[in-house]
Order: C-alpha cells, then sequence, then structure tokens
C-alpha cells in the first residue's frame, strides 16, 4: 500500500532567533504551518509572541534563521520577492488600524485601489460584497468612530480580505471587546477559512478563542526563551509533557476544562 506524502507546510519557521541587540527573546524556534491550518501562537505575558508575529511579517528581521512561504525563503528574499510574497496576506492589528478620516468604503477599497486593475464600479462591488461577508452591509458610508468597537474589528477585516488573502494575520483581535463581541469575532473568523480557505495566523492569549477555532498551535515559554511544546490546543491541554502548558490552557478551571474545539458535529 502506497501512503501518500504529507501535504508540505504553507509556512515553516526554522532555527528562528530572535532578539533586541543583546536581549534574546526567543531562541531556536522550529514549527511548521499547514495550509488551511487557525494556527495559534500562545504564551504568557513578555513571551515575544508579537513579536513573533512581527518577524514573520518582515517588520523586523531575525538574528538567525529564517522564515519560509511555500518553501521559499522570506528572510533572504530580495525586496521585490517580498513584496510579491506579502501580496497573498491580509493583516489586521489589535486597534483596527483603519484610516480615521476615511469611511469603511474608503478604508476596504484602498488595497484593491493600490493592487488590483478592477474599475471604480467593480471596486465599489467587491467593497460592498466584502461588508457584507462581516455584517456590515449599509455601512459603507460610516466612519471609524461612528461604529463599535467590535464593528471596527469586522471593518478591519472586511478590508484585511479584500484581495482574497491565501494567508490571514491577527494580533489579539478580541483585544479590548467584551465576551460576545468576542465570541462573534471566532465565529466570523472560522467562518472566512471555511468559505475562502485561507490559512489564519493568530497571536492571542485568550483561551475561550483559543479554543473555539485552533487547530494547532506554538507555546512560547518567557523562561527558557524558546517554544517548549507545538499541536492542538485541546491536546496540549489534557497531554502536554510541560506543566506550565497544561497550566495555560487551564486558567480558569472548569472554564477552560470544558471548552470545546470546533468540529462539525458542534456547528
Amino acid at each position: 500500500m502506497t501512503v501518500a506524502p504529507a501535504p508540505a507546510p504553507l509556512i515553516s519557521i526554522r532555527e528562528l532567533t530572535m532578539a533586541y541587540g543583546p536581549v534574546v527573546i526567543q531562541r531556536d524556534l522550529n514549527f511548521d504551518i499547514g495550509r488551511g491550518d487557525i494556527f495559534v501562537i500562545m504564551g504568557g505575558s513578555g513571551c515575544g509572541k508579537s513579536t513573533l508575529l512581527k518577524h514573520m511579517l518582515g517588520l523586523v528581521a531575525p538574528a538567525a534563521g529564517e522564515i519560509l512561504y511555500s518553501g521559499e525563503s522570506f528572510t533572504r528574499a530580495s525586496a521585490q520577492q517580498r513584496d510579491a510574497i506579502r501580496r497573498r496576506w491580509g493583516i489586521t492589528y489589535q486597534t483596527g488600524g483603519m484610516f480615521s478620516a476615511m469611511t469603511l468604503a474608503e478604508n476596504v477599497a484602498l488595497p484593491l485601489q493600490l493592487y488590483s486593475a478592477y474599475s471604480r464600479g467593480e471596486i465599489a462591488d467587491i467593497v460592498a460584497y466584502k461588508l457584507a461577508l462581516v455584517g456590515l452591509a449599509g455601512f459603507q458610508d460610516y466612519y471609524p468612530a461612528e461604529i463599535s468597537g467590535g464593528m471596527l474589528k469586522r471593518a478591519a477585516l472586511a478590508r484585511a480580505i479584500a484581495l482574497d488573502p491565501e494567508i490571514l494575520f491577527f494580533d489579539e483581535p478580541s483585544a479590548g471587546l467584551d465576551p460576545i463581541s468576542s465570541r462573534l469575532l471566532d465565529d466570523l473568523i472560522f467562518e472566512l477559512k471555511e468559505s475562502t480557505g485561507a490559512t489564519v495566523v493568530i497571536v492571542t492569549h485568550e483561551l475561550a478563542s483559543i479554543f473555539a477555532i485552533a487547530t494547532n498551535s506554538v507555546y512560547l515559554d518567557a523562561t527558557s526563551h524558546t517554544m517548549i511544546d507545538c499541536g492542538d490546543p485541546a491536546y496540549l491541554r489534557d497531554h502536554s509533557q510541560q506543566a506550565v502548558v497544561r497550566e495555560f490552557l487551564t486558567r480558569g478551571g472548569s472554564l477552560a476544562k470544558t471548552a470545546q474545539t470546533r468540529s462539525p458535529e458542534h456547528e
């Protein structure tokens, strides 16, 4: 019987060391993110979660090691090659990152105007569609200051998916949201991943979000300054050989223990 080879990872982190001058944040990181994963970067405060995301986005250069997308080194790529790789991404930030002087429609239209050949009418149709996908139909002419925090996060997501990205990056997407708004955002991220096939990378410490949507994860340890476990968060919660990982994933006791990962039977 011939066994089919495992699919190649979409993102690979190899021997990555992150440092600011002589201060090492994390060292010797090695993990893969598969196509279609909802992958969570997790760990305690100050462990370097957001720093890792910045390295993956090319905002900070690694002290050692490299990051590969579809087997292509992003770390050693030319500026032109990096731009081509970045065109396959959508990014949202903790604060939303929306331009306050532009309407929601103008914010969502911006990447389409900059990086596509669509006509003005086609862009207007795409903008309306993307806003409808995130539950903001009819809000095209609103400004960021005129909507709630949860709506702002969804508007930022609409802009992130404007160019139908292959990978979506989120930095603490639930930050500042109440539990209901946070869960609605989790549901939206999961639904968009299912409908578009995008791979999702999330920095978060929110257990509810981790157990609701994550399919894979890496745990960064602030004490040893390296990753100490990797895998499905629900499995790590119950079976990790690292006590600190189990403790992190069982904060809140019964709430964490009873949290369920999303599967078809839970829909």
